[in-house]
């Protein structure tokens, strides 16, 4: 909703809640009950950024004082709020004892024919079933992996993607593996790791596999394979395109298909950012340099930012008066990805950055030489009510202090 001509700040969550929630169901008084709409909040936990984000936390914890006020709003309360996340104290603690919390079975509240546990061996079954293995074997994969689950479907649907490429050779390391009542997710994931590249990485391949799985996780936008191969650790001529297919094959269990390289979920992330993950995978232990990784994706957005890519007229307009439905049309289909993610992110990571002269003298030259074409692209991406707020943030980064 847009208030006059402004636009709520992206980083006023207050703002936002009562401009695109608050105020529209103020508007519903005369609504029956059995008509008014049910808001949902899924993975709440999930919320805020990376949960090792100092800024992601502040936005967490400004997202629960917002919900506490819906809580508290005598007129909100005739609208059902429905909350999905993993148990977190810092979210029950919100709530008052006046309200449901349902708890859904998992790890060990999970038994053996429990509805959950039931649903769970019957998605696993209509998965092997199609891998053309024997009733003998599915019967005795079954009795393995429908407890090892847990009642978490994630790990259903992950363990049945990686066995689909070699059934039986991936259950025997399966069955090899340590696995605890409390780290089966993990320890999936450190099975797949060890089977994508256990031993198979030689010479550069590691730093690309870390400069490509650093990126998916601390980029603001999942990336395509254009701007990943522009990466300073992955940029090495004619092996661009394998490098990405050593993810792509490797660890296509737990991506989503697709062009555009993403973890299929976030509890991945949480697997390659833990402590266990630095023990089990010390050839990939960079992928958790959150400080490499920014300033590899900074010099991508810069580079970029200064190349001929960003210019005057980007989308080759004849004049400035355009409908918007066709600018918008025009602008998705002309502005490259990489030059649309590098104006709207570039200050998101030069923050992390200390001081240095080569980013130093590329800032410059964005601000000399293209701040005009910079405002135009973000003009044409429907972002220019962010650019004050970036360029804020540029002034206040340790490049530039």
């Amino acid at each position: 909703m847009v208030q006059g001509n402004m636009l709520p700040d992206p980083y006023d969550i207050d703002g936002r809640f009562n401009s695109l929630i608050e105020a529209p169901l103020s508007t519903l008084n005369d609504v029956p009950l059995e008509k008014l709409p049910v808001i949902v909040v899924d993975a709440l936990d999930e919320c805020g950024g990376l949960r090792h984000d100092e800024s992601g936390k502040d936005d967490f914890e400004s997202l629960m004082h917002t919900l506490k006020h819906w809580i508290q709003a005598e007129h909100l309360k005739r609208f059902k709020l429905v909350i999905t996340s993993r148990p977190d104290n810092r979210i029950t603690k919100i709530f008052p004892e006046s309200i449901r919390i349902h708890e859904i079975p998992s790890g060990g509240n999970v038994k053996l024919g429990d509805t959950v546990s039931n649903d769970v061996r019957a998605f696993l079954k209509s998965r092997l079933d199609k891998m053309e293995v024997g009733p003998v074997w599915i019967a005795k994969a079954l009795d393995f992996l429908v407890p090892g689950a847990a009642g978490i479907f994630v790990w259903a649907t992950t363990v049945a993607n990686f066995l689909e490429r070699d059934p039986e050779g991936r259950f025997a390391m399966l069955e090899k593996g340590d696995r605890t009542e409390l780290d089966d997710l993990h320890s999936l994931y450190s099975t797949i790791v060890k089977a994508s590249f256990g031993h198979d990485l030689k010479g550069e391949e590691p730093k690309a596999v870390v400069s490509i799985m650093g990126a998916m996780i601390f980029a603001k936008e999942p990336l395509d394979d254009n701007a990943l191969i522009m990466l300073p650790g992955v940029k090495i001529p004619g092996l661009n395109a394998h490098r990405l297919g050593l993810i792509r094959k490797g660890l296509g269990s737990v991506i989503e298909p697709g062009p555009v390289l993403r973890f299929h979920h976030r509890s991945f992330e949480d697997f390659i950012l833990s402590p266990s993950f630095k023990q089990q995978h010390p050839n990939l232990l960079a992928i958790q340099n959150r400080g490499y990784h920014e300033h590899q994706l900074t010099v991508l957005c810069l580079k970029t930012l200064v190349s001929p890519k960003l210019h005057f007229n980007m989308c080759s307009l004849e004049s400035s008066i355009v409908k918007n439905a066709d600018l918008q049309a025009t602008t998705k289909s002309i502005v490259p990805r990489l030059v649309s993610y590098s104006c709207q992110y570039w200050a998101d990571h030069l923050v992390h950055i200390p001081s240095d002269k080569t980013l130093i003298k590329a800032v410059e030259f964005v601000m000399y030489e293209k701040l005009l074409f910079w405002l135009e692209a973000m003009s044409l991406l429907g972002k220019t009510y962010e650019a004050s707020l970036i360029l804020r943030r540029v002034l206040a980064s340790k490049v530039c202090l």
